[in-house]
């Protein structure tokens, strides 16, 4: 791309952004109305939520009820020591079996409960990325002009795993802690309401100590949080700035940047940490502060004779119930804030608005012949600023047209109206007569072979990325390509030949790398050819290669290259200068240096600069 469109950061905040799991948890603003987009996304799986919350309710009510049993036994046991008292030992068997057969029952549907859970939320993740995938070819590319790279990344990776991870966890736990809550007092009470009141009372004291202490200590959380950013931000600046930091001798001046940064980043971190492990020591003396009143307030009602000792073993228990699922409810609305925050961004994404659907349109082009007419085309990337104002042009099939002009005059934004990336916002393009705003984009898609600044190879073999979206191209073909542009001799030198996976070991130059795109565009075969800055990032010598291999690619085709060297446009049939969106001069490279006019100026400068 050139200067001439809006600029898009590539990369996305640490951690991907609000949906990212490293980062302090981003509260969504519409809690609520979130969850009930999540519940409407998979309203097809809802079935089997409702059997996994039903799973969960039995099997924690099998637990809750466990207790109970435990007492009686022990009051079973205790009668040995009365007089003339004995242990029914059938009694205690069977108890012992209903108990394990209660303690079975429950793992059995805690393990189909996660089974399920787990293959919900995969499908659910795996239907999301789906979604996401299919929407960002249906986002138009203005879109991507004002969206980040990383950001539109961090969906498919952060979003989604911490949409799919959270649910997985949050909604058996959620089920789970609030049945064994609600069951374990309803036990309790009904067991005995005097050490109810005692296990409760006492819990609570030591929980809202602890909720005193989370509070005091969010400040230290948050600080930790800035001083790691400001550290990554100082570590990166002087990473990347290596070099610069030698040549200017300002070495002990990061060091010490760096040296009260990290000192800060200590303090913070040290609170913080100290705090966060007081967290579980807290939750034990908690549970043990609800034991030791137990069994005070207990003994003194069991020598009053108003309680069994098996009440007080099954307080125990209850107890520990009562305890966790308090401390999972406050770790699952941190999950279920977390799954709001990254739904959001998820669904934000999806509500985007698309490119108007084609399917409708049946006119196709066929057989053209390269004939491509701009006719007083306007454009702007915002209603506010027009960049393309009142542009035309005529180019026969065959001709290689040059745009040139400064930077921000609208040269690659032309080129993006022509393949239809953007919608004009007047005018009429083109081709062999057929305005392209009624054929599908991909049919005008069609016309086109590209070659960019960018060289851009994926992960493949070196056919492969030649072959890219080709069908029927057999490898004949490929030589054939590659020995046009001049590659077929350092491709067969490599261990793999043309069977070579290119990776980040593979080591190729930049002006390799253009020659293989060129060669991909040749297996193309296309009418039209773009060339935007195709030689800009290649020296002297790699460039008359590669303009070469251009010149074997121009042949029989409409051609538009975009250059900023105009050394290498002299030999076009026609040179339009643009400036601010208009054109200026046309002419070949002879009229337009004989006028003496913007062109003229632009080829001296280079030579001057030069």
């Amino acid at each position: 791309m050139s200067d001439d469109a809006p600029r898009k950061r590539r990369g996305g905040p640490p951690g991907g952004g609000p949906g990212g799991m490293g980062g302090p948890v981003e509260k969504p603003k519409e809690f609520k109305k979130t969850w009930m987009k999540l519940i409407r996304y998979g309203k097809n799986h809802l079935p089997f939520v409702v059997v996994v919350i039903i799973m969960a309710s039995l099997a924690t009510a099998l637990q809750v009820i466990g207790p109970d049993y435990l007492k009686q036994m022990t009051d079973e046991i205790t009668n040995v020591f009365m007089p003339g008292g004995s242990v029914d030992l059938d009694v205690i068997g069977m108890i012992g079996m209903i108990l394990l057969s209660f303690y079975a029952v429950a793992a059995v549907l805690t393990f189909i409960q996660g089974w399920i859970m787990a293959t919900v939320t995969q499908k659910v993740s795996r239907q999301m990325r789906t979604d996401i995938s299919r929407k960002i070819n249906r986002l138009p590319f203005r879109f991507f002009q004002k969206k980040s790279y990383g950001d539109v990344l961090s969906h498919l990776t952060n979003d989604v795993d911490t949409i799919g991870q959270s649910l997985n966890q949050s909604i058996t736990t959620l089920v789970s802690a609030i049945a064994m809550l609600v069951g374990s007092v309803i036990m309790m009470f009904y067991t005995s309401w005097m050490m109810a009141l005692t296990a409760v009372l006492s819990t609570c004291a030591g929980f809202l100590l602890m909720a005193v202490i989370v509070r005091k200590s969010q400040k230290y959380f948050a600080a930790q949080q800035d001083d790691l950013g400001n550290m990554n931000g100082h570590v990166e600046e002087a990473y990347t700035g290596h070099t610069v930091i030698k040549v200017y001798n300002s070495g002990k001046e990061f060091k010490r940047t760096f040296e009260e940064i990290n000192k800060k980043l200590y303090v913070s971190g040290w609170k913080s940490q100290f705090i966060s492990g007081l967290m579980w020591p807290l939750m034990s003396f908690i549970g043990n502060f609800g034991y030791v009143m137990v069994c005070i307030v207990g003994a003194i009602l069991t020598m009053d004779g108003t309680i069994s000792f098996g009440v007080i073993v099954a307080f125990m228990i209850y107890v520990r119930l009562f305890t966790q699922p308090l401390s999972q409810l406050a770790q699952t609305a941190t999950i279920l804030q977390r799954t709001a925050a990254a739904s959001e961004r998820v669904f934000e994404f999806l509500d985007e608005k698309e490119m108007d659907d084609e399917s409708q349109k049946v006119k196709r082009i066929t057989d053209l012949k390269g004939d491509v007419e701009f006719r007083n085309v306007r454009f702007g990337y915002t209603e506010d600023k027009t960049v393309i104002h009142d542009f035309s042009a005529d180019v026969k099939a065959g001709q290689k047209i040059a745009i040139v002009g400064p930077t921000g005059a609208g040269k690659t934004t032309l080129v993006n109206l022509l393949m239809r990336f953007y919608e004009i916002d007047g005018g009429q393009i083109l081709l062999d007569g057929t305005p392209i705003s009624e054929v599908p984009r991909e049919d005008v898609h069609d016309q086109f072979c590209m070659v960019l600044q960018d060289t851009w190879l994926f992960r493949g073999t070196i056919k492969e990325n030649i072959k890219y979206s080709k069908e029927g191209v057999s490898d004949d073909d490929v030589v054939n390509a590659c020995k046009t542009v001049g590659l077929h001799h350092f491709i067969q030198t490599l261990p793999g030949g043309y069977d070579t996976v290119l990776d980040e070991t593979t080591n190729l130059s930049e002006g390799q790398k253009q020659l293989l795109t060129i060669a991909r565009a040749i297996i193309k075969d296309s009418p039209l050819l773009i060339l935007d800055e195709a030689t800009s990032s290649v020296d002297t010598r790699t460039e008359r290669i590669v303009q070469a291999a251009m010149n074997s690619l121009m042949k029989g085709r409409t051609s538009f290259v975009i250059a900023h060297r105009l050394s290498t446009i002299k030999d076009a049939d026609k040179i339009l200068v643009m400036r601010e969106g208009d054109i200026i001069e046309s002419g070949d490279h002879e009229e337009l240096l004989a006028q003496g006019g913007f062109y003229a100026e632009l080829y001296n400068s280079q030579f001057e600069m030069a």
